[in-house]
């Protein structure tokens, strides 16, 4: 019996001894069952998620004790490498393994790590989440790139590697969802990559974070440790935080060998080997003094808010009845109610209640009824960023989520938030962008999907437009898609539905509430009387086109949709769609009535006149054609061709149409704040800052390079000008006047030849003399527009010699160099100097002589986007232990140089 129980023991330690050698021999081949690693990881770091990029196994860390994950459970893009061997000898022994391999993203603008938390239903939580970049020459290419990191939704900091091996950087955050995203944005300055990514939870109780808000770390400091101990982590700190040693001229170490009290109140449980370490002041009559932008030689920018927190130990027994009594002051303000006497061997924390703003100078001094100098064990630094965006309602981003799942859609733009930042929204989707933004319009048509419709569909209960025709769907049409009650356009044909309609849905398309398309479904029955096997073909408009109304060519006939009914509601994704769709049509009475008789002008061309209207509460203009214009009829049917069928955000939505006998008339969504020209000429009450004109001047561009590129075939606008560029009641711009546009017969053609048409002063000069236009035509005009934008002045400046803009501007740029000059004084001087020289680089290559020379409209938008990263308006911040923002930007900007 004995010897049995013996070799059941032998038997079972051998087993397990091969077990833990297969989970852990560096570099083998085989990895941990997953509920070994769930387990690993509980026991030796609860809630802990720790990733190394670009690893090919999960392994325990020697130095840290800590296990890392391979990327496989948290993205689903991305290439692994290794870095240079002779990178991985000189590098930084203590920081592990994490900086010999990274995951690199060649492909995709925006690409993110999920991560999910462990916590409890309702429980509170906050995390530091860090993220560590170490470049290695993996590429062979010797050149660092530069890209964006964004945190969810926000903008967390640009990447920049060129100066050191590798980087890293911190943020504490409390999030409101269930899982955390960290993305890596391309910025067309070199391929995104990333070494690790670790998320630590911290205790609510530490560190103060506001909603919507989070702490950025630009310092953490052990002022009083030994050199040797360069830094210090988990397991010393039970966060993880890393605390770097920190040497300051005239701060004198003391230490001690005795273990610092922590079972009081020690809520930031700093690491008991910093505790034991302190640094003081030569006597009582010195203070220890800090200013952070000399120490670290860094500027911090003066918008920004700051948080600091001292951490303190008395690790010097005094004399009985003698005290060390201290008082703090910060950017010269007392942050202490009252002095503070440090007790021997109890750690105490102290922060500024409220952020200082600008800089971060802290003296910490004596009081005179101190026997001691004054003392400091450490300290930390944090930026507090506000004014987050909203992400995505969480109802409408677990829908997405599910449909993803479900047909297995694997497009490399869905990935993050699926509307927000704007510019990264998901393709096929279109967001209405209040408190929380909404998906109102999804476009899966010729997607490839099969099965049936999604049941998450009917989950964007915000939903106004739905497109999923042209693929292999079956099964019935869900009855939950008629709960859909803002729901405008519902498009299924093309598919393998079969069974009935739901009743609600066909009464909805008869009562003109809902445009509805089923056709090229043979199977599904689209009569009440489903027993017939007959096809019943119902006349169903489907999306936007044509200028007039089918008359009545099948079974049953719609009446027309009233007036209530407002078009404008409706949003469509960005791809241009050829497919017979009908623009709400109206009598010549109705437009009347929407004008008041036509009682108020706001505009005049050669086409006619414009007017003032309402449709219910929506504010339009309605543009009639004149009877005595000869050159508005072709400008007149160009605009209305073109409106009718491209729909984007830049460009000027169209609600109706009016074409009674001699009567003709265009309705668009009206523009509150009038024209681009207007805002800039000083006459208007609304002065547009600096942000200001760089989001239109943005806008405008995205428009235009939608024009280019975004419609098949492509269209040449022809007569871009401000007074072309419209401002909704947000002061967004959107692109109006198409009346000279022309659209290419081909994809492939690279020029047109036409009569010469445009604004004099905007004019593209080798378009002037050779009449071949193309898309570079457009791109001289902006550039124009980008001028004007900057400097405030008009195209042809109006002195005693006309001059023109590009003449002026190149004078001004080559007596000294410096824009001071060239930017609109009406700024006094409130605008980034930086991003102004950017945008002005990117001016003037736009209006070079030669087409050749000139960028296209995508790499204008590029340039733009990086002169002003999303989220980081005006902003740039610089720091020892985060990224140094990036620096010259390559490219354009270089061709006006």
């Amino acid at each position: 019996m004995h010897t049995d129980s013996m070799r059941s023991a032998l038997v079972w330690i051998f087993t397990l001894n091969v077990c833990l050698q297969i989970l852990f021999i560096p570099g083998g081949d085989s990895k941990p069952h997953p509920r070994f690693r769930e387990k690993i990881t509980e026991d030796y770091n609860p809630g802990f998620i720790s990733i190394d990029c670009g690893a090919s196994n999960d392994y325990l860390d020697e130095e840290t004790s800590i296990f890392f994950k391979t990327d496989t459970d948290f993205i689903e893009t991305g290439e692994n490498f290794l870095t240079s061997s002779q990178f991985i000898q000189t590098n930084d022994p203590d920081l592990g393994r994490q900086l010999h391999t990274l995951r690199s993203f060649p492909e995709g603008n925006r690409n993110c790590y999920t991560l999910k938390p462990e916590y409890k239903q309702g429980e509170q939580k906050s995390y530091l989440i860090r993220a560590m970049f170490g470049y290695g020459n993996y590429d062979g290419k010797n050149h660092a790139p530069t890209f964006d990191l964004y945190l969810g939704v926000n903008y967390w900091i640009n990447v920049n590697t060129a100066t050191n091996s590798y980087i890293w950087t911190e943020i504490i955050h409390a999030p409101t969802t269930d899982t955390i995203q960290v993305c890596l944005v391309n910025i067309d300055t070199g391929t995104p990559f990333i070494s690790s990514l670790e998320l630590r939870p911290l205790s609510t109780s530490i560190y103060q974070i506001m909603s919507q808000s989070y702490l950025h770390l630009k310092g953490r400091f052990d002022v009083g440790g030994p050199v040797v101990n360069f830094y210090k982590r988990y397991k010393d700190d039970i966060y993880d935080r890393r605390w770097y040693w920190r040497d300051v001229k005239d701060w004198y170490k003391i230490n001690t060998t005795i273990d610092v009290n922590k079972s009081g109140n020690d809520i930031y449980q700093v690491p008991a080997e910093i505790l034991k370490t302190a640094v003081q002041s030569f006597n009582r009559s010195y203070d220890l003094y800090h200013d952070y932008e000399i120490e670290w030689n860094v500027h911090l920018n003066k918008y920004s808010r700051y948080y600091v927190y001292f951490h303190f130990a008395e690790i010097q027994k005094l004399a009985p009845g003698l005290r060390r009594i201290i008082n703090i002051t910060l950017n010269d303000e007392n942050i202490l109610s009252e002095p503070i006497t440090l007790e021997y061997m109890k750690p105490v924390t102290i922060s500024n209640k409220n952020a200082t703003q600008g800089f971060v100078r802290f003296s910490i001094r004596a009081t005179a009824e101190s026997d001691a100098p004054p003392i400091l064990n450490a300290f930390e630094v944090y930026e507090l960023i506000t004014d987050l965006n909203s992400p995505t309602d969480i109802k409408d981003v677990d829908a997405m989520e599910n449909i993803k799942r479900y047909y297995g859609i694997s497009r490399i733009d869905w990935q993050g938030d699926p509307c927000v930042p704007e510019i990264f929204r998901w393709s096929g989707l279109d967001c209405s962008y209040g408190i929380n933004p909404r998906i109102i319009s999804l476009n899966l048509s010729s997607s490839k999907l099969g099965g049936q419709i999604a049941a998450s569909v009917s989950d964007l209960s915000e939903l106004q437009s739905l497109d999923v025709s042209d693929n292999s769907l079956n099964g019935f049409v869900p009855e939950s898609l008629s709960q859909l009650e803002y729901l405008r356009i519902l498009n299924i044909g093309g598919n393998k539905l079969s069974g009935s309609i739901p009743a609600k849905l066909i009464e909805r398309s008869k009562n003109g509430s809902l445009i509805l398309s089923v056709d090229g479904n043979q199977n599904l029955c689209t009569s009440t009387q489903c027993h017939k096997r007959n096809r019943v073909v119902i006349p169903l408009v489907v999306t936007l086109v044509g200028a007039f109304i089918l008359s009545a060519v099948s079974l049953f006939v719609f009446r027309r949709v009233q007036v209530v009914v407002s078009m404008t509601k409706l949003k469509f994704s960005n791809k241009m769609e050829y497919v017979d769709s009908k623009k709400q049509e109206f009598s010549y009475s109705e437009v009347q009535s929407i004008t008041n008789n036509f009682e108020r002008v706001v505009g005049k061309g050669g086409f006619g006149t414009v007017y003032y209207g309402c449709i219910g509460e929506t504010q339009v203009a309605v543009k009639m054609l004149s009877h005595s214009s000869t050159q508005g009829v072709q400008q007149f049917q160009t605009e209305a061709n073109i409106l009718t069928r491209v729909h984007h955000r830049c460009l000027t939505p169209l609600i109706g149409y009016c074409n009674e006998g001699t009567r003709t008339a265009l309705i668009y969504e009206y523009m509150t704040n009038g024209d681009l020209a207007e805002k800039l000429s000083g006459q208007s009450q609304t002065f547009l800052g600096w942000e200001q004109r760089f989001q239109i001047a943005l806008d405008s561009a995205i428009g235009l390079e939608y024009l280019h590129n975004g419609c098949k075939p492509p269209i040449i606008h022809r007569d871009v000008k401000t007074r072309n560029i419209l401002l909704d009641e947000n002061l967004r711009a959107k692109i109006s006047d198409f009346g000279l546009s022309r659209i290419f017969s081909d994809d492939g053609d690279t020029h047109v030849s036409t009569a010469i048409a445009g604004t004099p002063g905007y004019l593209d000069p080798e378009y002037n003399t050779t009449n071949r236009l193309n898309e570079k035509s457009d791109v001289y005009s902006f550039g124009i527009v980008l001028l004007e934008i900057i400097t405030g002045r008009t195209v042809i400046l109006k002195a005693q010699v006309r001059t023109h803009i590009i003449k002026w501007v190149s004078s001004m740029l080559a007596d000294d160099g410096e824009i001071d000059g060239v930017v609109d004084t009406r700024l006094q001087g409130e605008y980034d100097s930086e991003a102004a020289r950017k945008v002005i680089d990117v001016a003037m290559a736009c209006v070079a002589p030669s087409s050749v020379n000139r960028p296209t409209m995508n790499q204008v938008v590029m340039e733009l986007k990086q002169c002003f990263p999303v989220g980081k308006l005006g902003t740039t911040s610089t720091g020892s232990s985060e990224i140094v923002s990036a620096g010259e930007i390559s490219g354009l900007s270089s061709l006006a140089r």
